[in-house]
């Protein structure tokens, strides 16, 4: 798909726009012509990205294709080294409203070595809230309904080092929820999830999604993204497709931003 045709789709999309009282049709992340490189060499390049509130935006490219790159130029994590880019309207360079965005990295082994409880963990979600003070019975309140949506509460007192990944990702999930975020981020949130915890945790995506919760997931499982996103961005350094699930899938994007890979989706830098 060439810049134009890129354009095109995305200000038909935009255009459409999803509206309502509760705001959703405002604009959470903007990139603007973003190039940036750890060296000379560009790891993403002239990519412009716009999503709206109440999406569910499924990024996906080959190994080394700038995926996370992205998604860190996106929520301010790096600097774009030419163009800019927005988050909630401001810059995401100095975006300060830590609350409103929940982050799951594909790092779930990294709690194996938490000696700390779920609700625990959870609590620490209302902590852009209060500080490091605290909590008050309201607090609480949050905290143990974001356990019972990801349906954890059961977990709340067991050792999170005791969990499955799936259930570690749905207690970080929680967190998120805790903090009462407008955008959930996920890196590739599966990688290490045993396989019958997957389909389970993506129908909790789309429903905190039907709830009003813009999800941005970078994604190497191409059968996850096809049955959940609604919108897809294909990305190899640049973007080769933006746009509906459902057209990506009868493209030919996949195979020009894999080559000869093409269909087999692997991990962001």
């Amino acid at each position: 798909m060439s810049r134009t045709e890129v354009d095109s789709v995305a200000a038909e999309r935009n255009g459409e726009g999803i509206s309502d009282a509760d705001g959703e049709g405002d604009t959470v992340i903007e990139v603007s012509d973003v190039t940036f490189g750890y060296t000379a060499a560009p790891v993403v390049e002239d990519v412009d990205l716009t999503i709206e509130a109440g999406e569910y935006v499924a990024v996906v490219g080959p190994n080394g294709s700038g995926k996370s790159t992205l998604m860190k130029l996106m929520l301010g994590l790096l600097r774009p080294d030419e163009g800019e880019a927005r988050l909630f309207g401001e810059s995401a360079h100095s975006f300060d409203d830590g609350e409103r965005v929940g982050y799951v990295s594909q790092h779930a082994s990294a709690a194996k070595e938490m000696p700390i409880t779920v609700r625990e963990v959870v609590k620490m979600g209302r902590f852009a809230h209060v500080g490091f003070g605290l909590l008050s019975a309201d607090d609480w309140a949050v905290v143990d309904e974001a356990l019972a949506t990801v349906g954890m509460a059961e977990f709340a007192d067991r050792r999170i080092t005791k969990l499955s990944g799936g259930q570690r990702q749905r207690a970080f999930i929680a967190r998120a929820l805790a903090g009462e975020a407008d955008l959930l981020v996920l890196d590739e949130p599966t990688v290490g999830v045993d396989a019958e915890s997957v389909e389970a945790f993506y129908d909790l995506l789309e429903a905190l999604n039907d709830d009003g919760i813009t999800v941005l997931l970078i994604e190497h499982d191409l059968g996850a993204v096809v049955d959940h996103a609604d919108r897809v961005v294909c990305l190899n350094r640049e973007v080769y497709f933006d746009g509906p699930t459902d057209d990506f899938v009868g493209s030919d994007a996949l195979a020009r931003a894999f080559g000869a890979a093409g269909g087999i989706l692997g991990g962001g830098r």
